[in-house]
């Protein structure tokens, strides 16, 4: 390759007031945090990871959970301050943090933004107690509504987080918590199918009155029409936003951009001239802080051969609705896209993708079929 990718960083931090029975993140629930220990870690491991970035411009910084938002304030800016001592950090990054709707994390809404946050995503899954509750959500209504009026006062984008097909839940409740959603304006909106991961408390027994497959469909494309009709874009499967507020973050993943990863199980993608790497930090927080000292926090290291790199490069880019030009795919992965032109070929005679020789661009069909779609490109 002899362009590099633009870079984003990611920043896990893993702890949370209690976890979530969906949940598949690396994630744990803890009454203490070890903040100033960690922060410590965090930065330890980016400066082992200079090497790897050296004179490239970090875009954007996302700090994921976890719940983030538990993490002070002036703990946000330490990281924030060794970001951008360490590294080219572009003036006007969007930096996002992902918060939790409960009363002590919104309260502190001010003092991230003047810390350098400029986006947060609100986790607020649904405005109805009833579907908080069978989520095992530790917020209510209540604070779901206090939270997004925060985050619209303290910020010119935020995103609100919600989740449709959840346990009794009908199409009118659904479509209920996007006009909920709605009237605070939101600049962006996340509509997540709620996903039954294996190694859950949801995925080992699955609760009861789960919409069936048919249900779900209708309330996707309910709250399609709900948003579209409200003047959101339909940008990537389960994402919406307002002109000009698109996550620049997670469109730096969907076109197959860098990033590098710290924290606890963290993971990153690095280009080179002649290789594309994929990391993992050790999982465990205790054991990642441990192993940073160390000097031996990466878990796994391997590298993507020609055979990974097609489906690795459609899985992201075929999210986006709008596709990718088609000289994205030798930019991106240094191969001719030649390399998949048996699988193009078939996309299109099936109707999955549209025609075309200079866009990959899912069609509608394509959109709802996605898992179709992206097994023509396994190798």
């Amino acid at each position: 390759m002899t362009v590099s990718p633009p870079l984003s960083f990611y920043i896990h931090l893993p702890w949370c007031v209690k976890k979530c029975p969906y949940c598949d993140f690396n994630s744990h629930a803890a009454q203490a945090i070890p903040e100033a220990a960690y922060i410590d870690a965090l930065l330890a491991d980016l400066e082992q990871a200079l090497p790897d970035i050296w004179g490239r411009t970090v875009h954007t910084v996302f700090f994921g959970g976890g719940t983030p938002s538990l993490f002070s304030a002036d703990g946000i800016d330490r990281i924030l301050t060794g970001v951008r001592t360490l590294t080219r950090l572009l003036p006007g990054a969007e930096i996002t943090l992902e918060a939790n709707p409960g009363t002590v994390e919104a309260t502190k809404f001010a003092g991230f933004r003047a810390a350098g946050v400029t986006r947060v995503s609100l986790g607020i899954q649904s405005f109805n107690p009833r579907h908080l509750q069978a989520l095992g959500r530790i917020h209510d209504d209540v604070e779901a509504r206090r939270a997004a009026e925060l985050a619209a006062t303290h910020f010119d984008t935020f995103n609100l987080d919600l989740m449709v097909a959840l346990p009794g839940q009908t199409l009118a409740e659904a479509l209920a918590d996007i006009d909920t959603a709605l009237s605070f304006e939101p600049p962006h909106l996340s509509a997540y199918h709620l996903t039954l991961e294996p190694n859950t408390p949801f995925g080992h027994t699955a609760p009861a009155n789960l919409p069936d497959d048919d249900a779900a469909a209708d309330m996707q494309l309910a709250v399609e029409a709900r948003l579209i009709g409200a003047g959101m874009q339909h940008y990537e499967t389960s994402t919406y936003a307002r002109p000009h507020h698109a996550s620049r973050h997670n469109l730096n993943y969907w076109q197959f951009g860098d990033y590098l990863g710290i924290g606890a199980g963290a993971h990153s993608k690095l280009s080179f001239h002649d290789r594309i790497l994929r990391q993992m930090r050790t999982k465990h927080p205790q054991q990642y802080m441990d192993a940073v000292a160390q000097g031996a926090h990466l878990a796994d290291t391997r590298i993507l051969t020609r055979t990974d790199l097609p489906f690795e490069f459609m899985m992201n880019a075929l999210r986006l609705n709008e596709g990718v030009p088609a000289a994205l795919f030798e930019e991106r992965t240094g191969l001719p896209l030649i390399v998949c032109a048996a699988a193009l070929d078939k996309a299109r005679a099936r109707g999955l993708l549209l025609p075309g020789a200079t866009r990959l661009q899912p069609s509608v069909h394509g959109q709802h079929f996605l898992n179709d779609l992206l097994e023509l490109f396994l190798a």
